[in-house]
């Protein structure tokens, strides 16, 4: 196993993390905040932004285009039903998401959900880490690499887990002052 493999599966579990924290809705308007959305359509579950165009017209404002009329309903349903606190108007094949003000307590869940999310990107990054030390050891073993070598691979291995476990930190900590409003 090589460190760019290594650096590749510790880097998406940040690319992971990031994307779980698009989805994490702060005061703003963001088209991220629709992604998770599936549209029960033609049979068949379907991304959102498959159906439909998603704008953002101003800071508190997503507006959903809607391509094929049919579609309006099933698509003001499964925004609904997301669990984003959002109240769907619908005019013709538009449906505007105004985003509401974030009350402190659900500013707080939100913060504390980031934790969450930050924590389980630092234990994948950890496994990654342990699965580069266990290689390093068992080639030590099938004397492919000698002790010298294993022991500097093993601290470039460490480099990288500090070095990724700081960019999830700096990332969890950075949505977390933009939920908080600090």
């Amino acid at each position: 196993m090589s460190t760019d493999d290594l650096r590749r599966r510790m880097h998406g579990a940040v690319e992971a993390l990031k994307h779980d924290l698009g989805g994490l809705r702060t005061g703003r308007a963001s088209t991220a905040l629709l992604d998770p959305i599936n549209v029960e359509v033609y049979g068949a579950n379907m991304p959102l932004n498959q159906l439909a165009t998603v704008s953002v017209p101003e800071a508190r404002m997503l507006t959903v285009q809607v391509w094929d009329r049919s579609n309006v309903g099933p698509v003001e349903k499964a925004i609904r039903s997301a669990g984003l606190g959002l109240n769907p108007i619908t005019d013709g094949q538009l449906i505007r998401l105004p985003i509401p003000e974030l009350t402190e307590e659900r500013r707080k869940e939100l913060a504390k959900l980031v934790g969450q999310y930050a924590e389980k990107a630092r234990i994948a990054v950890r496994n990654v880490r342990r699965d580069g030390m266990d290689h390093l050891k068992q080639d030590e073993k099938k004397h492919e690499i000698g002790e010298d070598e294993r022991k500097r691979l093993e601290h470039e291995v460490q480099k990288l887990t500090d070095a990724t476990i700081e960019e999830i930190d700096q990332a969890a900590e950075a949505k977390e002052k933009e939920i908080l409003g600090k």
